[in-house]
């Protein structure tokens, strides 16, 4: 019985749910109190509405439907006094779920019923004669076409193993029709911590993003709200991703969002690049999007169209600086800045016994025949200023005090340098005063800054320059200068000092 009255409290101490939050980065346990900060962005009156329906489709722990019968617990009392028929009403006709392993069926019943079948001796319902109760969980297979699979995308090289280890064949992704898993049933509510990604059988640990087809999939079932904890690296596109981004921004029923740049504010002890987000989608209410930014602690909130920019600015105060960048409509320096293999030599091609030329790859320089060099060549006999492609911060996140330096390495090519794929070239001049001024620019608080707000991973390519104004070279180029030009705010100059960190000349320490 004692289980029964403490199932309603607010008090969760100790509590093992919390204990099992931090097993995993492709498949991350959400803790309680993270659960329930997402269910506060739903609207206060469902919790007393004892005709709300509740789906999470990925239940690992049951955390999100424990939260959710609480709630209902305290908000259904008037209508059911009786504390039986509250919990009977709550588990028979408002909470499932779909679990993605048997272990987390078992788990999720367990948290849920206070045991691990829905109608045995310990549960605390007395109405069901099925011992699954609610929550489901049916182990089916990937269906492959050629190396993949049509619905998740799991390579077969990987995922096609004995039945004995797990395949990771999640059953809400594995349809074309996911409302027909609950015979057409129509959900209100959404909700929950899918998995992340999945190994694409690439080089190394690759991994695909798979956290967007369960959003896709909840759409499609069109509830009155879904609300979902994912990476936030959808805010800048990639693999697999640029689709989803462009249908999110363009969203005008994503009307919340709260964003954490470093996870670990979020699920402590976690280390997921790019940061995570958790937001509110609401069918019958389409509108601006208000964005909470949580950055080492402090919150900074914005209401704005998500699609304002070609990118999601993920900081709410950096929206201003950038609207007055880019309200002088200037040439922007991605339509400048060479594409991957600027000359068209791979990472691994290293100097020759002779050539005509110097190649410059990360460590070092020495002879190379001009040959060879297939991109280009027009740059060759010009100044050249690189950058690495790779971001100094780690995976493209703030340090500790949420401070970014953004580039490796910026340097200058002499003419009859080129260099490997290691670098992107930023720009070629006729003369070497020119080149040190496009670098001194890059090196400017104000240049890296702007590339920062599309930092969601390690890569730096073309497009992370599309906010950052082609200034004429012939001229010098510093913050001051530019802040003045733009008209950037002693306060907004201070917000990006505390975001980018100096850089220290010639050798950019």
């Amino acid at each position: 019985m004692s289980s029964r009255l403490n199932f309603g409290e607010k008090s969760y101490n100790p509590d093992v749910l919390s204990c099992l939050a931090n097993l995993s980065n492709d498949e991350v346990f959400t803790p309680p109190q993270l659960a329930n900060r997402v269910l506060d962005l739903l609207p206060e009156e469902i919790w007393t509405d004892s005709s709300v329906t509740f789906l999470d489709p990925f239940t690992k722990t049951g955390v999100f439907l424990r939260e959710i019968t609480r709630r209902l617990l305290i908000g259904l009392e008037p209508e059911f006094p009786d504390l039986q028929e509250r919990i009977n009403h709550i588990l028979n006709y408002q909470v499932w779920g779909i679990a993605i392993t048997e272990l987390t069926a078992l788990l999720s019943r367990r948290t849920l019923y206070c045991s691990k079948k829905a109608n045995g001796k310990y549960s605390i319902d007395s109405l069901f004669d099925d011992p699954d109760g609610h929550i489901r969980y049916k182990a089916i297979e990937h269906t492959w076409d050629g190396k993949n699979c049509v619905y998740c995308g799991a390579a077969k090289q990987q995922y096609d193993r004995s039945s004995e280890l797990e395949s990771y064949t999640y059953e809400f992704i594995h349809t074309f029709h996911p409302e027909r898993i609950f015979n057409n049933m129509q959900f209100d509510v959404i909700v929950g911590n899918p998995p992340y990604q999945l190994s694409d059988g690439g080089f190394g640990k690759s991994a695909a993003p798979i956290y967007q087809k369960f959003v896709e999939q909840a759409e499609k079932m069109n509830p009155r709200y879904i609300s979902m904890i994912i990476p936030s690296r959808w805010f800048g596109g990639g693999k697999g991703l640029n689709e989803f981004r462009a249908n999110m921004l363009a969203d005008k029923r994503l009307r919340r969002i709260v964003d954490f740049e470093n996870a670990n504010e979020c699920f402590p002890g976690v280390d997921l690049a790019g940061g995570v987000c958790y937001f509110l989608w609401d069918r019958d209410n389409p509108g601006q999007c208000a964005v909470t930014s949580v950055i080492n602690g402090e919150k900074y909130r914005s209401v704005r169209d998500l699609d304002e920019f070609s990118i999601f600015v993920r900081n709410s105060r950096a929206v201003p600086i950038i609207r007055k960048v880019l309200a002088k409509h200037e040439p922007t320096m991605n339509t400048q800045v060479s594409s991957r293999k600027p000359f068209g030599l791979a990472t691994n091609v290293r100097p020759r016994q002779k050539g005509d030329i110097i190649l410059y790859w990360q460590n070092g320089e020495g002879k190379f025949p001009s040959t060879e060099v297939t991109n280009g060549r027009e740059w060759i006999k010009k100044y050249k200023v690189i950058c690495a492609k790779t971001a100094y911060d780690h995976a493209g996140s703030p340090d500790k005090n949420g401070m970014r330096k953004v580039f490796t390495k910026i340097n200058i090519l002499q003419p009859n340098v080129v260099c490997t794929e290691t670098y992107l070239v930023a720009g070629a001049f006729d003369t070497e005063e020119e080149a040190l001024h496009l670098k001194e620019y890059m090196e400017t608080r104000f240049f890296r800054f702007l590339v920062s707000q599309f930092m969601v991973s390690q890569d730096i390519t073309k497009d992370r320059f599309a906010f950052v104004p082609i200034q004429d070279c012939k001229e010098e180029w510093t913050d001051e200068k530019l802040y003045e030009k733009y008209g950037i705010t002693q306060e907004e100059q201070d917000f990006i000092a505390s975001c980018i960190r100096p850089m220290n000349g010639a050798n950019n320490a």
